[in-house]
């Protein structure tokens, strides 16, 4: 993967989504239609933080290369390069996958 020439604002970070399932467990394959949208993914770029009220920067919990778990219907679809990103507010991620 080329490097990725945007870097997000505050609270914000870049998500690449995981492949959708083509095929069910059963062995179905689904068309494009049918494929659930992915709802893990991993961070490829960050913010600085959120500015808080204090005018002190709040650092993000998550970091680049961290597999995070997301709302189905959370962020704006991006394409870069060919690639399709998320861009969503820290916030709207709701956990880090432990590896």
């Amino acid at each position: 993967m080329s490097k990725l020439n945007i870097t997000p604002l505050a609270d914000r970070v870049v998500i690449k989504p995981a492949e959708a399932e083509e095929v069910t467990k059963g062995g179905i394959i689904l068309p494009d239609t049918a494929k659930e949208k992915p709802i893990e993914g991993t961070v490829v770029a960050t913010g600085s933080g959120k500015v808080g009220d204090d005018g002190k920067t709040i650092a993000l919990t998550v970091k680049v290369g961290d597999k995070v778990l997301y709302g189905k219907y959370s962020g704006t679809e991006i394409t870069v390069d060919g690639v399709d990103y998320l861009i969503m507010r820290e916030n709207d991620i709701f956990a880090v996958v432990n590896k």
